[in-house]
C-alpha cells in the first residue's frame, strides 16, 4: 500500500505540472502572438520606410525612443491595475475587480488626454532635442506629430489591455491586436507608395498609391491605432467581469490608492529607463546616419526575438497575482518553479536564432551594407545576453503581480543610468568609440539585472508568502 500511495502521489504530482504548464501556456501564448503582430507590423513598417531610403530610417527612428517613454510610461499604470485585480480574483471578489475596471477607465481618460496635449506640443522640439540630423528634423517633427494624435485610443489599447489580461482574457487583446496591425500594413501599402504597376508572374496591374512617404507611415498607424482604441473600449464594455455598466465614473479612493501605489514605482522606473533610452538614443543619433539606422533596425529585430520573455512575464504577473490573492504559498513556489527553467529555455532558443539570422534579418530593412554589417555585429552580441534577461523579467513579473515594485524601480534605475548612460557617454564622448560600444554598455546593463534578480530570487524578496520574505526585505 505505501508504494502504491508512492505512486499516486507522483501522478497527482505529474498532473498537477501539468495543469499548470497548460494553464501558463493558455494565458501566454495569446500575448506572444499578439506581440508577434505588433512586431511583424514594426518589420513591415521598418521595411517599407527603409525602402525609401536611409534618410526616411533615420527620420523615423530618432524619435523611436520618446514613444517607448510614454507608451511605457502609461503601461506603467496599467500594472498598478493588473495587480489589483489578479489579487481580486485570486481571493474571488470580482466586485472589487469591477469597480478597479472602473477606476481604470477614468486614469485612462485623465492620462490620454494629458499626454495627447503633451505630445502634440513638444512634437516640433522633441527631434532638435534628440539631434536628429537637420536634414530630418522636419520630417522626423511631423512624423511624430500625426502618431501622437490619437493619443487617448492609443492610451485605452495598453491600459484596458492589461486590464483584460488580469482577469485571464488575453484572447481579446490579441484579436484587436491582430485587427491592428491588418489595418497598418493596408494603409502602410497604400499611403507610402505612389502609383506604381504590380507584377504577379504574367499579370501586370495599377495599383493606386497616395505616394505620402514617411508621412504616410504615421497616418496609416494613427487610422490603426484609433480602430484598436474604439475596439477594446467596446470590449470592456461588454466584458461580463470588468464592464463599468451601472458604476460611477467618479474617483473611488478605496481602488485607487492602492492601484497608484502599486504603479507609482513602476512609472518612476519605466519613465527612467525610458528617458535613459533616449539618452541612449540621443548619443548614437551623434554617430551619424549609419549608426542611427543601424540602431533603429538593430532594435527593431531585437524586439521579436524578447516576445517568449515578456508574454510568459504577463502570464507569471497574473498568476502571481491570483496565488498571493488567495494566499497560496505551495503555488507561488510551484509558479516558480514552473516559469523560470521554461522562460530561460525559450530565451536561450531566441537568441540562437538571433546570433544565427542577425544578417539576414538586417539585410530585410536595408541595402546598405555598412548598416547591415554594423546591425548584424551588434545583434550577436547582445544575443548570448538573452537567456539573463530572460530570468530578470520573469522575476520582475512575479513581483509586478505581487504588487511589490519598489525593488525592480531600484535595480532598473541603477542599471541604466549606472551602467548603459554613463558607460556609453565615456565610451562615445572621451574615447570616440562607436555603436558596439553603446550596445556593450547596454548588455552589461542586461548583465547587472540578470545578478541583482536573482539574489532577489534566492533570498525570497519576490515572494510575500515566502517565510523569508520579511528578513529578506530588510536586506534589499
Amino acid at each position: 500500500m505505501p508504494e502504491q500511495d508512492g505512486i499516486d502521489m507522483q501522478q497527482i504530482q505529474r498532473t498537477e505540472k501539468l495543469s499548470m504548464l497548460f494553464t501558463i501556456w493558455a494565458l501566454a501564448w495569446p500575448t506572444m502572438l499578439e506581440q508577434l503582430m505588433q512586431t511583424t507590423v514594426q518589420y513591415v513598417d521598418t521595411a517599407m520606410v527603409g525602402s525609401l531610403g536611409t534618410e526616411a530610417t533615420a527620420a523615423v527612428g530618432s524619435t523611436s525612443t520618446v514613444n517607448w517613454l510614454v507608451g511605457s510610461t502609461i503601461s506603467a499604470v496599467g500594472v498598478g491595475f493588473l495587480s489589483y485585480i489578479s489579487k481580486a480574483f485570486g481571493a474571488n471578489e470580482p466586485q472589487r475587480a469591477k469597480r478597479a475596471a472602473t477606476q481604470a477607465v477614468l486614469l485612462t481618460l485623465v492620462i490620454g488626454t494629458f499626454f495627447t496635449i503633451l505630445t502634440v506640443s513638444l512634437s516640433g522640439w522633441i527631434p532638435i532635442w534628440m539631434q536628429a540630423d537637420p536634414s530630418i528634423q522636419k520630417t522626423a517633427s511631423q512624423y511624430f506629430l500625426i502618431l501622437y494624435l490619437p493619443m487617448l485610443p492609443r492610451t485605452a489599447s495598453t491600459i484596458f489591455g492589461t486590464i483584460l489580461r488580469a482577469s485571464g482574457d488575453t484572447r481579446s487583446p490579441m484579436k484587436i491586436g491582430i485587427l491592428v496591425n491588418f489595418i497598418n500594413v493596408v494603409l502602410n501599402f497604400l499611403l507610402i507608395y505612389p502609383v506604381r504597376t504590380i507584377s504577379l508572374g504574367a499579370l501586370s496591374f495599377p495599383m493606386w498609391g497616395a505616394g505620402l512617404g514617411v508621412l504616410g507611415a504615421a497616418i496609416a498607424s494613427a487610422i490603426a491605432f484609433t480602430a484598436g482604441g474604439i475596439c477594446i473600449t467596446l470590449q470592456v464594455w461588454r466584458h461580463p467581469l470588468l464592464s463599468p455598466r451601472g458604476l460611477r465614473l467618479r474617483p473611488d479612493k478605496e481602488i485607487l490608492i492602492p492601484c497608484l501605489r502599486v504603479a507609482f514605482p513602476n512609472v518612476l522606473q519605466r519613465f527612467g529607463t525610458s528617458l535613459g533610452y533616449v539618452a541612449f538614443a540621443a548619443m548614437i543619433n551623434s554617430l551619424g546616419e549609419i549608426s542611427t539606422a543601424a540602431h533603429t533596425i538593430a532594435n527593431t529585430v531585437e524586439s521579436a526575438f524578447y516576445i517568449p520573455g515578456y508574454g510568459m512575464q504577463t502570464a507569471a504577473a497574473t498568476l502571481a497575482g491570483n496565488a498571493f490573492g488567495a494566499k497560496d504559498a505551495k503555488r507561488m513556489k510551484s509558479l516558480a518553479a514552473r516559469f523560470i527553467p521554461l522562460e530561460i529555455a525559450l530565451m536561450a532558443g531566441s537568441g540562437a536564432l538571433l546570433f544565427l539570422g542577425a544578417p539576414a534579418l538586417m539585410r530585410i530593412f536595408s541595402s546598405s551594407a555598412d548598416v547591415v554589417n554594423l546591425g548584424a555585429t551588434v545583434l550577436r552580441m547582445v544575443a548570448v545576453s538573452e537567456p539573463f534577461y530572460g530570468f530578470s523579467i520573469i522575476v520582475e513579473g512575479f513581483m509586478m503581480g505581487v504588487g511589490k515594485t519598489k525593488t525592480p524601480f531600484l535595480f532598473n534605475i541603477a542599471g541604466m543610468w549606472g551602467i548603459r548612460i554613463i558607460g556609453t557617454f565615456f565610451c562615445i564622448n572621451l574615447f570616440h568609440l562607436g555603436l558596439i560600444s553603446a550596445w556593450a554598455c547596454m548588455i552589461a546593463h542586461n548583465l547587472l539585472l540578470f545578478f541583482l534578480y536573482f539574489i532577489c530570487y534566492k533570498k525570497g524578496v519576490w515572494n510575500p508568502l515566502s517565510s523569508d520574505a520579511q528578513l529578506s526585505q530588510k536586506t534589499l
